[in-house]
């Protein structure tokens, strides 16, 4: 794992984790590892490109490092899935919960750069709105203990983070950049 490097983003729902991750492949070409999950892909999504589309047979045949269930189906991240990404790039993105990035920092220690997304409440309601999700999906998913619990910085985290305020997307890819160049460094 000598120089290996996943960049863990996490923050509550609605706050950019997915739009920097993103920005990470476009600009740095970071690929984002991918994650397992039993719902049934959308329109438009594939297995192996948008999530590791498994069976709840299959799904019990990986090492999560985290999993939740949500809606009914099982989400997870895979320490299969991430040696799959760093068989391609030394350095990866990887988005979960706050949960899953404490999981991630426990595990692979200074390997794990952290960076934890925040946004006032009035734009992740309105990026969530965006999104298309039906309004009382939208209350319910601010309001579930998860939503909640992924507002604030764990105190697992100790000083081992990154804590980037996203309220114009400009500011915040060059704060994403700063600690690109910083990680490179060491």
């Amino acid at each position: 794992m000598m120089n290996k490097k996943v960049i863990v983003i996490t923050g509550a729902s609605g706050t950019g984790k997915t739009t920097i991750s993103r920005y990470l492949k476009e600009k740095y070409n970071i690929p984002q590892v991918l994650t397992h999950t039993t719902r049934l892909p959308r329109d438009g999504e594939a297995n192996c490109v948008d999530y590791y589309f498994e069976t709840d047979e299959t799904f019990e045949h990986n090492h999560y490092l985290e999993r939740v269930e949500y809606s009914g189906h099982k989400y997870g991240s895979s320490e299969e899935g991430l040696q799959k990404s760093w068989d391609v790039a030394d350095i990866v993105s990887i988005v979960v919960d706050t949960k899953g990035a404490i999981a991630y920092q426990e595990k692979y220690g200074d390997s794990a750069i952290i960076i934890f997304m925040k946004a006032d409440l009035d734009a992740v309601a309105e990026r969530l709105k965006l999104r298309g999700d039906e309004k009382a999906r939208l209350e319910q998913r601010i309001k579930s203990q998860e939503n909640q619990r992924d507002r604030e910085v764990p105190k697992e985290f100790q000083r081992n983070y990154y804590e980037i305020v996203n309220k114009d997307i400009k500011k915040t890819k060059e704060c994403v950049d700063r600690v690109i160049e910083e990680i490179k460094v060491k």
